[in-house]
């Protein structure tokens, strides 16, 4: 027996030391949703700015691991407070913990690109290069020691953080709102009174891309059952992990669903997207230690805390977080820290500590508390002085031009990160996408007076004039019109992609809880130049073919043409305008 219960010992944990490879493999995977999110919730002019900060925040991040990194993390204590300085990953590598390497670096990456998003759009490359290797190579580190070894203070008093809603994530949102607020919001993300510098109004700016949002945020919650469940050392802990780590952002979504619904009138897509991380940022702390209930406690909190950190960012601190990385990390770090303080229970596997909703009182909920307030001070302090020092010296922002024309040109010399894509081009910094809606009768669309076009007798002489009709409609209509003129003998035309907006800036639309304003849509430019298929006709066609009833059905304008030559032939007049057959 003795014999068996060693094999089976030493399987176990060879399979679980596997397992927690494959986990670190899945949070590095987390990278790619951090860029997908942050690039969806941004502008298009932005997007290699983005994907290159993401990128490059890993890969800078790995040497100064190596450097300074992971032996002030998991070097020989000192103090409780830091690890001793060392190079055994050079000097005794056939000792060193390779495996243990590997999962603490993929988790001080993560901490790392947390911030990207909230200085999005506006930042400098290398001011950003730079501050991430403070954050791998200090910030994160130190104050992990604390927590995740066995000689850290924290760690010695009984505070639990799981897999990071304080170590990674809270100090990460830290950083991000230090960082926010010390950039300065995006060109026209505020309105300003002249006189008193106070802020009137906050403008809604949509990222370019909702689809390669909500592709990071299914990448994220993928990658999270790695990020809680790697440390797993037995199998039902680790299934109770991913029970947890399924209902907290599950719930938090559907609470934040229901409250935009009834608050916006409409659920917010965004905002849900940004709940469900929300919900799995609160859960990591107490992951392990936790039942369903108390996971789905911490899901209807986060779900309610990331609409009220937004609303508050936007309306009262007026800090401009552009994919709402502070809501979703910091705030929902804190609660998750202190969540562990109520909800753990023993009934979970392998858990020796109850919340005090459980009977374990206020010892555990003040060891919590106490645990977000000295590293909170630690990310505060910390980042402050980062973040001035690199403003005093290299500068922090992009200039004013810099940020207008995107940073993709700017700084990458990218004209476009899609590049046989139309470059997005805005207004006041500010870009919505068009919406669509189903065909309306006039009376409930918008009210409006139908005019009867009078028919117009042509003279002899004007037969054979020459007109030029141009049609702006919306894009998805441009197949309809197509076919309609095709079906009347038009079938030459020329095709723009255009951008601009009438009058009326669009019906009012809610994004993130902030009115949209309207200012340049994607339109599509459709002009013809008719000579044998009446006018009256072409407008009449292209009028019925893009009608819905609704505001920005488009503009017709109709132009007198002088003359019309065919370059190969030199035709000109009504002979230039007919098909080559004829």
């Amino acid at each position: 027996m003795t014999d068996t219960s060693s094999i089976l010992e030493t399987v176990t944990g060879e399979v679980f030391g596997i397992w927690f490879l494959i986990g670190a493999a899945l949070v590095f995977f987390m990278q790619a949703g951090f860029a997908m999110v942050e690039t969806g919730f941004t502008r298009a002019k932005n997007a290699g700015n983005i994907i290159m900060k993401n990128l490059m925040d890993f890969c800078i991040g790995v040497p100064m691991f190596i450097l300074i990194g992971f032996s002030l993390l998991l070097g020989e204590d000192i103090a409780g407070f830091i690890g001793k300085p060392g190079f055994d990953i050079f000097t005794a590598y056939e000792n060193f913990d390779w495996s243990g390497f590997v999962f603490n670096m993929v988790f001080c990456a993560t901490t790392a690109t947390i911030v990207s998003g909230a200085m999005a759009e506006r930042t400098k490359f290398l001011s950003y290069c730079i501050y991430s290797a403070v954050i791998s190579g200090l910030v994160y580190p130190i104050e992990a020691h604390w927590i995740w070894t066995s000689g850290g203070w924290l760690a010695q008093l009984g505070f639990h953080d799981f897999a990071g809603s304080c170590a990674i994530h809270m100090v990460g949102g830290i950083a991000a709102l230090v960082g926010a607020k010390i950039l300065g919001p995006r060109i026209g993300k505020f309105v300003t009174d002249k006189k008193t510098g106070k802020v009137t109004k906050v403008n809604a700016i949509p990222g370019h891309s909702l689809t390669i949002g909500a592709l990071g945020c299914f990448i994220l919650w993928f990658g999270w059952y790695g990020f809680n469940g790697a440390a797993a050392t037995t199998g039902p802990q680790l299934g109770s992990i991913f029970l947890t780590t399924t209902v907290a952002p599950a719930v938090a979504t559907v609470v934040c669903m229901i409250f935009t619904w009834i608050k916006y009138g409409k659920p917010d897509v965004s905002m849900c997207l940004n709940a469900s991380l929300a919900g799995l940022v609160g859960i990591t702390a107490g992951c392990d230690v936790m039942d369903c209930f108390g996971a789905a406690m911490v899901g209807i909190v986060s779900g309610l805390l990331v609409v009220f950190g937004v609303w508050l960012l936007d309306h009262k601190l007026h800090i401009d977080d552009p994919v709402g990385a502070v809501a979703v990390h910091m705030m929902n770090g804190i609660w998750g820290t202190i969540a562990v303080g109520l909800f753990a229970t023993e009934t979970a596997p392998e858990c020796t500590i109850n919340g005090l909703f459980y009977g374990g009182g206020f010892h555990l909920l003040g060891l919590q508390a106490l645990g977000v307030v000295t590293v909170g001070a630690w990310a505060v302090i910390t980042m402050t002085i980062t973040f001035l020092v690199i403003k005093s010296t290299i500068g922090l922002r992009a200039s004013v031009e810099e940020e207008t024309r995107g940073l993709d040109i700017t700084e990458h010399g990218l004209p476009s990160a899609y590049a046989d894509f139309m470059p997005a081009v805005t207004s006041n910094s500010i870009f919505t996408g068009e919406t669509t809606a189903e065909e309306a009768p006039v009376p409930s669309a918008v009210p409006v007076t139908v005019y009867e076009r009078p028919s117009i007798a042509r003279s002899d002489s004007e037969k054979n004039k020459y007109t030029k009709v141009a049609v702006v409609c919306k894009q998805n209509k441009f197949e309809d019109l197509k076919t309609a003129l095709s079906e009347i003998g038009v079938t030459g035309f020329t095709v723009t992609q255009v951008l601009g907006c009438g009058t009326q800036k669009g019906a009012g639309e809610m994004y993130r809880g902030v009115p949209v304003e309207a200012t340049l849509l994607p339109k599509v430019k459709v002009e013809v130049v008719v000579s044998k298929v009446p006018v009256e006709t072409v407008v009449e066609t292209a009028r019925k073919a893009l009608y819905t009833g609704h505001i920005g059905d488009g503009k017709i304008f109709v132009y007198d043409v002088e003359d019309v030559v065919r370059v190969r032939t030199g035709e000109s007049g009504y002979d230039a305008l007919q098909d080559a057959e004829d």
